[in-house]
């Protein structure tokens, strides 16, 4: 190799280097594994708790919408708790790991940037809810978690941004397929986070032996 070709390679590893310290690379495989199944448990308590509803309680004089909607929420908030508190834990061992910090400038923009777009659209949301217009809560949850994954996907792994325009699109089709909302919340957030989550552990987080690792995983 002569000079310019070394002078070559030593810039593009200064510009790797420098891209991914502009990056919060930390996230782990196993978050979105554990995100995953999550989404899974919680849409299938919501779809038991809809089918006991619709079965034994529906049009009966002791029916009661607002218990319903009342599980439903606390559902919902429990999938999220159990989610944040896995991704948490699991990017923590990485960040461990990779001896990278967890709350860097990094891992501060990317949570902004991923933050704005869930926080506007947890008040859409919220007032869908008081209007009463529960078919398209699902679709435009997806939506505007899809739109926070690409916006934030500029400061983490590029991978990312797939992941949002899945769910984006998958959002974008609930709007004409209410009826099957429930079914999309769960391929969203359960199958396309753990698909997401095992592509990123194997190509991330798995074990490799040290001669297979060249600099572009540096």
């Amino acid at each position: 190799m002569n000079t310019k070709e070394e002078n070559i390679a030593a810039l593009k590893d200064i510009r790797h280097i420098m891209e991914r310290s502009g990056r919060f690379i930390s996230l782990s495989g196993w978050s979105g594994i554990s995100a995953g199944c999550s989404a899974l448990v919680g849409a299938w308590l919501a779809s038991a708790r809809l089918k006991v509803y619709y079965v034994s309680e529906y049009l009966q004089p002791t029916a009661c919408p607002a218990c319903l909607k009342k599980d439903l929420i606390v559902i919902a908030t429990g999938v999220f708790i159990v989610a944040l508190i896995t991704a948490v834990f699991f990017t923590y061992l990485k960040s461990r790991k990779d001896g990278s910090p967890i709350w860097g400038r990094a891992a501060q923009r990317l949570l902004w940037n991923t933050l704005l777009p869930m926080v506007a659209g947890g008040f859409l949301i919220w007032r869908m809810m008081a209007l009463k217009f529960y078919d398209l809560i699902p679709a435009v949850s997806l939506i505007f978690y899809g739109l926070a994954l690409i916006n934030g996907s500029k400061y983490t792994m590029g991978e990312v941004r797939y992941l949002g325009y899945a769910q984006l699109l998958i959002g974008i089709i609930g709007l004409w397929t209410v009826r099957s909302g429930l079914y999309l919340w769960a391929l969203g957030f359960g199958i396309l986070h753990i698909i997401y989550g095992v592509a990123m552990w194997w190509k991330h987080d798995r074990p490799r032996d040290q001669k297979q690792i060249s600099v572009s995983d540096v």
